[in-house]
């Protein structure tokens, strides 16, 4: 029983060394812009969600604090 968990470890042990070992070879090998093109999608800054706003959403805010100060 104990031959049994002193083998299942070491066998644990060894999966793992090689699984980091594999991590590193394929970090090595990305390519950046590619992997963070694969994670973004295009990037077509005329179709949402990267296109630009016409208002940041502050000047509607500034319109709420006026009313909200009318109002008061």
């Amino acid at each position: 029983m104990v031959e049994d968990a002193h083998q299942w470890m070491q066998a644990w042990r060894s999966a793992g060394e090689a699984l980091a070992r594999v991590r590193r070879e394929e970090l090595r090998a990305l390519d950046g812009k590619k992997a963070l093109a694969l994670l973004t999608g295009p990037a077509d800054y005329h179709q949402e969600p990267r296109k630009p706003r016409k208002s940041s959403g502050l000047i509607e805010q500034q319109r709420w604090f006026m009313k909200a100060r009318r109002d008061a």
